[in-house]
C-alpha cells in the first residue's frame, strides 16, 4: 500500500498535523511556480470561535483564482471538505496529499476538465482538542442550513461563491462502539458511501450520483482491495437486527448540497476511537475514493453541466406547480452487512433490517407555493438564507396578497418541528418585508428552510421564533420588489 508522508504522518509522529503545520503545507503549495499553466491560491475563510484559521486552497488551470475566473474557465467546480468533526483527522490529511498531487502530482492533468477548492480542516478547534463538536458545542456537519456557526458559514460562503458541481465531504466512522454493543462484531469495510438524500433532491441528481460517481468509486476501492457499502449506523434502542442508513434531513453539507443542485457526497473511512491504528490504510481509503471522485467529474464534465441547467430550469418551472414534500422517512428494507466478529475476528454476514435513505416515504406534502413572504422583523433569517445563495428580495411598495398562513396546533413529537394548519387568507404586505420567490435554483432549500414543520428548518431550530412571521404566497405576487441589500 502507498505510503504517505505529510506532516501528521511523519514517521515516529505521535501528532496528527497540527494547524500551524496545515497552513505551511498549503502556502508552500499556493506559493510555488505551478507548471503547464496550473494556478493556486490560498483562501481565508474566516476565523474558527477560537480565533484559529479555517484555510481553503484553489487549483485550477483557469485564467485566475477569483470564483467569475473559475465560472469562465466553463470547467466544473469541485468542493473537497475535510474534519468537520475533529476527532476524525484521516480526512485533513487525506486533502493534504490531494492538493500536493493536484498542484503538481499525477492528478495534475485533470484541471484539464475541472477546478478543485480543498478545506482540509473545516473545524480547527476541534481538531486541536480531538473532539467532534466545534468550541461552542455545536455540531457543524449538523450546521450547514441554519448556519449558526462560523465555521458552517464559511462554508457556506465558499458554497455560494464558488458554486461546486460535487460536494464531497471526508468523514470517519466508529469501527466499533455501538455497533460492538448491538452487533458482538466491529465493522469490517473500509469505507462507507452515500450521496444526497434528502426530500426534494432532484432526481437527475441522485441518479447522477449513483452511477457517475458511488459505482466508480467502490470499483476503484475494490481495485485496491478496500471494501466498501453504503453508510449504515446501527439504530439506538432498535435492538439486534437494525440499522439505519445517514440522516434524511437537510442541515448535512451532503443533504443540502443535493438542495443547491449539486451532487452532495460523503465518503467515511473506518477511524473514529482508533486514534492513529492503521492511518495509513485510513489516508489511502481516502484518496483512493476522492481521487475516483476527481476523475468521474472530469470524465463527466460536460455531462454534470448538462444535469445542473436542467435541473436548475426545471425547479423554477415548478413554483405555484404540483406538491412539495415537507417530511420524509427512510424507507423499511432488509439487506446483509459484513461484520468481524469482536472476539474472535472472524467474518460473519447478518441480515438486518435497514432504515434506507435510498427511498424515502412522504409524510408531509402539500401544494408548492410560489413563494414566501417573511415579516421585516426576519433579517436575521434573510442573512442566512442569502447567504446559502437564496435569492430574496425586499418589498418596496405595500400591498396585499393571497396566502396561507399558520396556525400552530402542537409540537411534534420531537419537540421540534411545531404541528401546524393552513389558514387561506388575504395579508397586508409592508414596506420592508421580503418575498422569497420559487422560481430560483435553490427554491428546494428555501423550502427546507421555510416550512414551519420542516425537521430542521428554521422554526425547529429556533431560528424563526413565530410562525406568524412567515406565510406561503400561493398566487403570483403584483407587488414592486427590490433586491435585498
Amino acid at each position: 500500500m502507498v505510503r504517505y508522508r505529510t506532516p501528521g504522518l511523519a514517521d515516529g509522529r505521535r501528532a496528527f498535523t497540527t494547524n500551524a503545520e496545515l497552513a505551511d503545507w498549503l502556502g508552500v503549495i499556493a506559493s510555488a511556480q505551478q507548471g503547464a499553466g496550473t494556478r493556486t491560491e490560498l483562501l481565508h475563510l474566516g476565523p474558527s470561535q477560537q480565533g484559529e484559521p479555517i484555510l481553503g486552497l484553489v487549483i485550477t488551470r483557469a485564467n485566475g483564482t477569483t470564483p467569475d475566473a473559475l465560472e469562465a474557465s466553463h470547467r466544473p467546480t469541485v468542493l473537497l471538505l475535510a474534519q468537520q468533526h475533529g476527532d476524525e483527522p484521516a480526512g485533513a490529511e487525506a486533502l493534504l496529499v490531494l492538493a500536493q498531487e493536484l498542484a503538481g502530482g499525477l492528478l495534475e492533468p485533470l484541471l484539464d476538465r475541472i477546478n478543485v477548492v480543498l478545506v482540509p480542516r473545516a473545524n480547527p478547534d476541534g481538531a486541536e482538542t480531538g473532539t467532534s463538536a466545534t468550541a461552542s458545542g455545536v455540531d457543524m456537519a449538523k450546521d450547514h442550513l441554519t448556519i449558526s456557526t462560523p465555521e458552517a458559514r464559511a462554508i457556506a460562503t465558499l458554497t455560494r461563491d464558488y458554486r461546486p458541481i460535487l460536494v464531497l465531504d471526508a468523514r470517519e466512522f466508529q469501527a466499533a462502539g455501538a455497533l460492538t454493543e448491538q452487533f458482538g462484531a466491529v465493522q469490517s469495510d473500509d469505507a462507507l458511501l452515500q450521496y444526497a438524500t434528502a426530500a426534494n433532491v432532484p432526481e437527475f441528481l441522485s441518479k447522477a450520483a449513483r452511477e457517475w460517481y458511488y459505482e466508480p468509486m467502490a470499483a476503484s476501492l475494490k481495485t485496491e482491495r478496500l471494501r466498501s457499502d453504503w453508510y449504515f449506523e446501527p439504530v439506538a434502542g432498535a435492538g439486534r437486527d437494525r440499522v439505519a442508513g445517514g440522516s434524511v434531513l437537510p442541515e448535512s453539507v451532503r443533504n443540502a448540497s443535493g438542495l443547491k443542485d449539486a451532487v452532495g457526497f460523503v465518503v467515511a473511512s473506518r477511524g473514529v476511537g482508533l486514534g492513529r491504528e492503521h492511518i495509513q490504510r485510513r489516508v489511502h481509503t481516502l484518496v483512493t475514493a476522492i481521487s475516483s471522485a476527481l476523475r468521474s467529474t472530469a470524465e463527466r464534465s460536460s455531462n454534470l453541466d448538462q444535469v445542473r441547467s436542467f435541473v436548475a430550469r426545471d425547479t423554477r418551472a415548478l413554483a405555484c406547480h404540483g406538491q412539495v414534500v415537507v417530511q420524509a422517512v427512510p424507507t423499511p428494507a432488509q439487506r446483509d452487512i459484513e461484520l468481524l466478529d469482536a472476539q474472535s475476528g472472524v467474518e460473519r454476514t447478518e441480515h438486518v433490517s435497514w432504515d434506507s435513505p435510498l427511498k424515502l416515504r412522504t409524510t408531509t406534502a402539500r401544494p408548492r407555493p410560489c413563494g414566501y413572504w417573511l415579516a421585516a422583523r426576519a433579517d436575521n433569517v434573510v442573512d442566512r438564507l442569502k447567504l446559502l445563495g437564496v435569492q430574496v428580495m425586499r418589498v418596496a411598495e405595500p400591498g396585499s396578497i393571497l396566502a396561507d398562513s399558520y396556525d400552530q396546533t402542537g409540537t411534534s413529537a420531537t419537540g421540534q418541528a411545531p404541528q401546524v394548519q393552513l389558514r387561506r387568507n388575504a395579508i397586508d404586505v409592508p414596506v420592508g418585508s421580503y418575498y422569497v420567490p420559487l422560481n430560483q435554483p435553490l427554491a428546494n432549500l428555501a423550502v427546507a428552510a421555510l416550512e414551519p414543520d420542516s425537521p430542521a428548518g428554521y422554526i425547529a431550530r429556533q431560528v424563526i421564533e413565530d410562525v406568524s412571521e412567515v406565510a406561503r404566497i400561493v398566487s403570483t405576487p403584483s407587488l414592486v420588489f427590490e433586491e435585498s441589500n
